[in-house]
């Protein structure tokens, strides 16, 4: 099972010089895929419990627009294994005007994660 968000990562969420966003932010997305794959698979939201790695590839800025996917790989009684990428796939072309963009021919993976995530059981639907 797998989800996919897609977001552009806007001027709030620039935290240092250059526009350059924080790396946390793509964990955020990749908790955000989670929820989606923990209410598909049980019908709620569980928990994030851990990450067991994190990997920062690239760098992301504002303007920049990720894809965020993530898939249940294993689960137990009430843990559920994930895996998480992130991808650049559009990226501003201020160089040109104020409003260019360039949808890249092959995406950028910018992050890749994998974690483990917990629906207790007493409130599985599924």
């Amino acid at each position: 099972m797998k989800a996919l968000i897609r977001m552009r990562m806007s001027s709030h969420d620039a935290h240092y010089g250059g526009n350059l966003v924080d790396g946390a932010r793509m964990l955020q997305l990749f908790g955000d895929v989670a929820t989606e794959l923990l209410i598909k698979h049980d019908g709620d939201e569980g928990l994030f419990r851990a990450y067991d790695s994190v990997e920062f590839l690239a760098p992301v800025y504002a303007g920049d627009y990720i894809e965020a996917e993530g898939e249940i790989v294993s689960e137990g009684n009430s843990s559920r294994k994930m895996v998480f990428e992130a991808r650049k796939v559009i990226v501003p072309r201020t160089d040109l005007n104020d409003s260019a963009a360039d949808v890249l021919e092959e995406p950028i993976v910018v992050c890749k994660a994998s974690g483990t995530c917990v629906v207790p059981k007493d409130k599985q639907r599924k």
